[in-house]
């Protein structure tokens, strides 16, 4: 439902319509804002990095590609990468640590309750290390990279407990 109403407000935004545009703020700023917050910690970098992000869609409406998700998707991948930059430059200059948690953020996840629990349960099914690396990649937003400095382990030990923990996660939620 969300694509059918969000894909024409992109289309007509690549086309220039600001009304379009308007509209599609209108609609998304809240989840756009939600997850630059979520990862940020911070009001004004959310800001920040939710107003970038619908700079970003303004100038290069045009190039979403349809076969690669929906727009709601497209949208969170932009804010995703904008904050993960931000996050960057506060930790280079030293300005402010901007830590993801370790505890999972079980309320935000875009899932049925019922959904969220068994999601949930499967997480805490897993070893430690496979679910902090998880939630630093998937929840935090970090590179392998940068779970590797976090974790201060091997690149192939962060890759192994990523797959392994995922490949768990699968199994326990087709049962």
């Amino acid at each position: 439902m969300e694509h059918e109403e969000l894909f024409p407000l992109l289309c007509a935004t690549a086309e220039g319509k600001k009304d379009a545009f308007a509209s599609l703020y209108e609609k998304t700023s809240a989840q756009i804002y939600a997850v630059a917050l979520k990862m940020l910690k911070r009001k004004e970098l959310a800001e920040e990095a939710t107003q970038d992000t619908f700079i970003k869609i303004w100038h290069g409406a045009a190039s979403y590609q349809r076969s690669k998700g929906t727009v709601l998707t497209w949208m969170v991948s932009i804010v995703r990468y904008r904050a993960l930059d931000l996050m960057r430059y506060h930790n280079i200059r030293n300005e402010v640590t901007l830590e993801p948690e370790i505890d999972l953020p079980r309320t935000s996840m875009p899932f049925p309750s019922a959904e969220k629990r068994r999601l949930a349960e499967c997480i805490d099914g897993l070893e430690d290390p496979q679910r902090q690396a998880i939630h630093l990649a998937f929840y935090g937003g970090l590179s392998h990279q940068e779970v590797v400095q976090h974790l201060d382990s091997p690149l192939g030990t962060i890759k192994s407990w990523i797959r392994r923990g995922l490949q768990s996660l699968q199994r326990c939620l087709s049962l």
